[in-house]
């Protein structure tokens, strides 16, 4: 039986690797480094801005130099990102959510972004209401692809791990879910391929978000 869904943000309900990519780019710019190349920052989707950063940076996650590319990432995104979140949202993403809704699901995300700018976002998109949790990076201690912020989640929601899935689009979210006893569906269409995804046994794929309902419909029928 199913009664808990918890779903990653970028690259899951929002159309954005892509985004991500080239707003991460247009941060680095000017920079006296050589700019990473965009396979390199598409890897680092669904990892907390400063922890991506560090890495492509080659710096440490407390450095200046790191925290002004996150400024100015921040500050692109809010700008030219959340204003377009609707638009941005994949097919079927608005009306799935309704559907699950009316099922009796309990929804919820736990997303790599910073809480407020995750808030903005799902606000903007117009599906803040369907989720009873949202869950940022700051959320907790130890974020994705740890377990404790789908257990953070699951405490919220007063859930049971047996009884909930995670829907994401990285290895990070599989990890996740994994550590924290949860059943995973991984969805192709998002930053890491099929066969990147299937290195971390989801027990599920889904090539739309369609096929992420159908499965879930079929769960909670069970």
């Amino acid at each position: 039986m199913l009664e808990a869904v918890i779903f990653d943000l970028d690259g899951t309900l929002v159309d954005t690797p892509k985004v991500i990519v080239a707003t991460a780019l247009e941060a680095l710019r000017g920079r006296p480094r050589a700019m990473p190349e965009p396979q390199a920052i598409r890897a680092t989707i669904g990892l907390p801005l400063t922890v991506a950063f560090s890495g492509l940076l080659g710096l440490p996650e407390g450095s200046a130099e790191v925290d002004e590319v996150v400024q100015e990432y921040r500050r692109l995104w809010r700008a030219n990102v959340i204003p377009r979140s609707a638009e941005l949202l994949y097919p079927g993403v608005a009306e799935g959510l309704q559907v699950l809704r009316d099922l009796g699901l309990r929804l919820a995300v736990a997303t790599s972004k910073v809480q407020s700018g995750a808030v903005a976002q799902l606000e903007a998109a117009g599906i803040a209401k369907h989720f009873e949790v949202i869950a940022g990076y700051d959320s907790v201690e130890r974020p994705k692809p740890d377990p404790q912020m789908a257990l953070h989640v699951l405490e919220r929601l007063a859930a049971a791990p047996q009884r909930s899935v995670v829907v994401g689009d990285t290895t990070h979210d599989l990890l996740m879910a994994h550590g924290a006893g949860l059943r995973a569906v991984a969805v192709t269409y998002g930053a890491h391929d099929e066969a990147t995804l299937r290195t971390e046994s989801p027990e599920w794929l889904a090539d739309d978000f369609a096929e992420v309902v159908r499965l879930l419909l079929g769960l909670a029928k069970r």
